[in-house]
């Protein structure tokens, strides 16, 4: 009884670790974006305080990174240009492989507002979710946009015209560049990123659910992964507070084991479910794990990645100081290069 009552006690708990993660890794990726503004204004000598540029930032050029990872793939070369942003992917991808996409339940920092944007919705009262048939159909738009990306990194591209890319000035400032997108937003921009907000306290995730291609990659990588929820027919009592609370919409009531590409692995449903050993989460075949083991393998996964890669020396760029200094002063004129 009294594991039980711990388990209880636990899943509780469970929201509130999440958020507490969650706003964890939020907040230093802010951080560590201030730490990177320094080093910039440094970089284009519109300051005199050296703040070394932090790798991290890295991981908020996605597409820097598959390319790393076709380079990788064909050739064994880690890039050097932007290592940490190819360590983050396929940390990401190893946490999908083995602990479904808790890179997005747990890690990720748009995630992360994302969840907090749907709370403050809920408290509003304004959150809705779309019927069925809008919602499949919307799906859809993730998975056209990393189809897109495939087709162009994976099929279009040669190993030249990867390499060649990334040597490119505008590959070497794309962490400036995405820096002034943020700061000095065009109208366009600035409109859509403000529809995105709005539309997101409306339609809970909206960016995570319906277009974010990091996370359909994530989702299809996840099918393999040997840990899900598990539903107890004879304990359920039907009462959907599941699939009410899912963020990402899994009808987890009709379901007796989660396998979706749309579970990001929060366990949101097994905190708000009110029976007992109903959803547990088990690894295949059905070995069942306290609910705390997939937040901890997420977790040590990723950080384990981290420490792999400062050990190998696959962290920190290989890019003089000179090198970032002339392409940041020349990224305002930088345009995308054409093969």
């Amino acid at each position: 009884m009294g594991e039980r009552r711990d388990e209880d006690t636990g899943r509780r708990i469970l929201p509130r670790v999440r958020l507490a993660i969650q706003c964890g890794f939020l907040l230093f990726c802010l951080w560590m974006g201030y730490r990177f503004y320094l080093f910039y204004l440094w970089a284009i000598g519109a300051s005199e305080r050296f703040v070394p540029r932090p790798p991290s930032v890295e991981g908020f050029l996605p597409i820097s990174a598959l390319l790393g990872l076709k380079r990788l793939l064909l050739t064994g070369y880690w890039d050097a240009i932007h290592p940490a942003g190819l360590v983050i992917l396929v940390a990401a991808l190893c946490i999908a492989l083995l602990w479904r996409k808790g890179f997005c339940g747990w890690i990720c920092p748009v995630g992360a507002f994302s969840n907090l944007v749907e709370r403050l919705a809920r408290r509003l009262g304004i959150l809705l979710s779309p019927p069925r048939w809008v919602d499949l159909p919307l799906l859809s738009g993730k998975y056209l946009l990393l189809a897109f990306f495939v087709y162009v990194i994976f099929w279009k591209m040669d190993l030249r015209q990867v390499v060649g890319f990334m040597q490119t000035p505008y590959n070497i400032a794309a962490d400036a560049k995405m820096l002034q997108f943020f700061l000095h937003p065009s109208p366009l921009a600035a409109s859509i990123l403000a529809a995105l907000v709005i539309l997101s306290l409306v339609i809970r995730n909206f960016w995570c659910r319906y277009l974010c291609p990091y996370g359909a990659l994530l989702g299809l990588f996840a099918l393999l992964a040997p840990v899900g929820v598990r539903r107890d027919d004879d304990a359920c009592i039907q009462c959907s507070r599941c699939d009410r609370i899912c963020p990402t919409a899994v009808p987890v009531s009709r379901k007796t084991v989660v396998r979706s590409a749309e579970c990001i692995g929060c366990l949101e449903c097994v905190a708000e479910c009110p029976r007992a050993n109903c959803l547990t989460v088990v690894a295949v075949p059905a070995w069942r794990l306290r609910w705390w083991v997939l937040p901890l393998g997420v977790l040590a996964t990723f950080f384990l990645a981290w420490l792999l890669a400062n050990v190998t020396g696959h962290w920190q760029t290989s890019i003089a100081l000179e090198t970032f200094k002339a392409a940041y002063r020349a990224s305002g004129a930088l345009a995308h290069p054409s093969f």
